[in-house]
């Protein structure tokens, strides 16, 4: 049995679907409008979703990515009247279960809802049994935990991995991640940075090099492939390995035998291969850079580290984790943060990631030498400045030119209901200053839902700090 949502504003529709659900041995529900559906799933409880697209105010696609942020998300059944390719698209990326059409048969939407039931109850028991172990990696919501998912399943396989994210997100940590939580995990995780090995010694370091090779080899060397035996070899920063090494890379990735540099024989090595780049492959494929049968290779399996401007309610989290650890390795003094540090924190958009937010904690710290709180100033300058200049643009939102929020508007000027559209506007760019970006103070202090409000967002244009 499970608890089934159907958000759809046709009564009809939901009653039929309900009807049939409820005789299959499930407990049905349904709601008319799509912020009340989007209340309804936050308070739990919820199994599986089916979410038509189109509603009078706005479409249900806006609402998936709030759905996966949320703990213990449900399963969502995309279902539409009106053919059209981008939206299955954007679904399909969100991670939605299944996305049929209304006029479907009952059977299609039955085997899709048993379907999403058995891989909820699948996914439940897994996730219950498997100790985790998270090592360093801080975070809860919905990006971070769909990366959690992501190692877990990488873990149980010994297929390659490739890791993809911006500078600074983690992706070490990571491939960390799926190596400890393996069969693999009491063998040797080795790192190779194929951005920092120099041109004409990558293929010695990989591969190992015998005696009297080239100038310098006095001995035989055993490469990094063959050191990962029975381990992990994580490749960071892959996009950088040359063209013409990925070709013998490739070749060892799939037979797992490597042939040291001057050497007549071949190695085996049982290594497990981890890669990670913050470079787009396929990109560099078109244009002849970057091996595609290697690529695909690589790409077994594939997790995508969001960057933190995305998961900003991690934000204090990381914080009291890097702290922590400050006061463990350097027996700092505990440190309090004022609000508005941390709203400083929030509002500013990280483009060095997670290793750019703990470089300016250090820097704050050091700032607020014999001081025992942080406060906004202690921030690098540049943050400081950056975050000004974001709060006078946050006045000016895309879209709404010549609205000025902290001026009166002329009533005489406009119709009744451009009127209120404008001082709706105005109110959302309040909110959102006020609360420096903090979503569920934004909601509190309003009274709207958080569906409702990321769509009065995105029709304004207004973007959350």
């Amino acid at each position: 049995m499970a608890a089934v949502l159907i958000i759809d504003d046709d009564i009809h529709i939901c009653r039929v679907l309900a009807s049939r659900f409820e005789r299959m041995g499930h407990m049905p529900s349904y709601c008319l409008n799509l912020n009340h559906g989007f209340d309804m799933i936050s308070s739990g409880g919820i199994d599986v979703v089916f979410l038509d697209i189109n509603f009078p105010e706005g479409s249900g696609l806006d609402i998936i990515n709030n759905i996966n942020e949320l703990p213990d998300a449900p399963e969502i059944i995309v279902m539409t009247g009106i053919n059209d390719s981008k939206a299955a698209e954007f679904a399909i990326k969100a991670k939605v279960w299944d996305y049929i059409q209304k006029t479907g048969s009952h059977k299609q939407f039955q085997l899709s809802l048993e379907r999403a039931v058995s891989y909820r109850r699948q996914k439940q028991k897994t996730n219950c049994t498997h100790s985790f172990k998270r090592n360093n990696i801080i975070g809860r919501t919905g990006r971070i935990n769909t990366c959690f998912e992501a190692v877990l399943k990488a873990s149980r396989t010994d297929a390659p991995v490739l890791i993809t994210g911006e500078t600074g997100s983690g992706k070490e940590i990571f491939a960390r991640a799926v190596h400890d939580n393996s069969s693999r995990c009491h063998n040797d995780f080795i790192i190779v940075d194929c951005a920092a090995l120099p041109d004409h010694l990558v293929e010695s370091v990989l591969f190992g090099h015998a005696k009297g090779s080239f100038t310098g080899a006095d001995s035989d060397k055993p490469g990094l492939l063959a050191l990962a035996d029975k381990g992990t070899l994580f490749l960071d920063e892959i996009g950088e390995l040359p063209l013409e090494l990925q070709k013998k890379f490739l070749r060892a990735l799939q037979d797992k035998r490597v042939r040291p540099v001057g050497s007549r024989r071949e190695i085996s090595s049982d290594f497990r291969v981890i890669a990670a780049t913050h470079r787009n492959i396929p990109e560099m494929m078109a244009k002849d850079e970057f091996r595609q049968d290697l690529y695909y290779r690589l790409a077994s399996i594939k997790i995508e580290i969001p960057p933190l401007r995305e998961r900003k309610p991690d934000i204090p989290l990381l914080v009291e984790y890097h702290l922590d650890r400050k006061r463990k390795l350097f027996n700092e003094e505990p440190r309090r943060l004022s609000d508005e540090f941390v709203a400083g924190l929030i509002q500013y958009d990280w483009p060095g990631n997670v290793r750019e937010l703990f470089n300016a904690m250090d820097h704050a710290c050091s700032e607020a030498f014999g001081e025992d709180t942080l406060f906004e100033k202690h921030l690098p300058d540049y943050i400081r400045l950056s975050n000004i200049r974001d709060k006078m643009n946050l006045n000016e939102p895309a879209g709404n030119g010549d609205v000025k929020p902290y001026e009166p508007l002329d009533v005489t000027a406009f119709q009744f209901r451009e009127y209120i559209e404008r001082m709706k506007c105005r109110y959302i760019m309040h909110l959102v200053s006020h609360t420096d970006g903090d979503i569920r103070l934004a909601c509190r202090l309003s009274g709207l839902s958080r569906g409702h409000l990321y769509s009065l967002l995105k029709k304004y244009n207004i973007k959350m700090s």
